[in-house]
């Protein structure tokens, strides 16, 4: 068993201890779940715009603890006057030391779009994404049936959530849905951990220009950003090289400046 297996098998125990606790109702009654979201397409494809997706996150199964020092609420403020485009806050505990909490933390104190960085196998998980503010849900091809892309894709747009379809390698390619908002191509291999910058690149020329592209992971330079939006690519995801430093918001702030 593989580390996306553990994740998947603890997420659905998570999914029916979080249903015990409340009820699809009471999520539907939460007054974050009548919010308006925000694009964050829109936001990747404005003129002018950094184009980045900054991250939020405490540690990972890859690389251990991180940043547990921050507060996320802190953070993506941060963020957000530096001038970022959106973004992501983990929502997993077990495995990313995120927590629900933390998502609504941050989303009472910014504006910007912001994408539930999740393992997303259910479709209580849609309502609860909704009902704690979230604009945009992550769906991880290598966890999901094509089938299961559609259904999930289809309950995120009847909630007003837009959707980043990730992939990893060409064999996924058959779960791209039209009606996804996004592709994200990760460079590093959810099985290995290994990190491959030309990945997105090969897949992105397959993929045809009918997406917004998003390049996940790995991306530590301003030439390695600026190499993949040479190559058609409108969305950047940053985690670790913001949040390894004492000062996340700060380190984006510098980056971007060199834009």
């Amino acid at each position: 068993m593989n580390i996306l297996d553990k994740i998947v098998a603890h997420k659905k125990i998570e999914v029916v201890q979080a249903q015990q606790q409340a009820s699809i109702q009471q999520l539907e009654n939460k007054i974050l779940f009548q919010r308006h979201t925000v694009s964050l397409t829109h936001n990747l494809l404005k003129e002018n715009s950094t184009g980045i997706i900054s991250e939020f996150k405490r540690k990972s199964p890859s690389k251990g603890i991180i940043n547990n020092k921050s507060e996320a609420a802190d953070v993506v403020k941060e963020y957000e006057n530096a001038g970022v485009s959106g973004s992501s806050v983990l929502t997993d505990e077990q495995f990313f030391s995120g927590t629900i909490q933390d998502f609504i933390s941050v989303r009472e104190c910014v504006s910007i779009p912001l994408l539930r960085k999740d393992f997303m196998i259910d479709e209580y998980q849609f309502i609860e994404a909704k009902s704690i503010g979230a604009d945009v849900v992550l769906l991880i091809a290598s966890i999901l049936t094509p089938a299961q892309v559609i259904v999930f894709t289809d309950l995120a747009k009847s909630l007003q959530l837009e959707v980043l379809l990730e992939l990893h390698d060409e064999t996924e390619l058959n779960h791209v849905y039209h009606k996804v908002d996004m592709v994200g191509i990760n460079n590093r291999n959810l099985k290995t951990f290994e990190v491959d910058i030309e990945q997105s690149i090969r897949m992105a020329d397959k993929l045809g220009n009918g997406f917004v592209k998003v390049a996940e992971s790995g991306i530590s330079t301003i030439e390695t950003l600026k190499h993949f939006k040479q190559n058609g690519f409108q969305g950047f995801l940053i985690g670790e090289n913001f949040m390894k430093t004492a000062n996340p918001g700060r380190a984006c702030l510098d980056f971007i400046s060199q834009l």
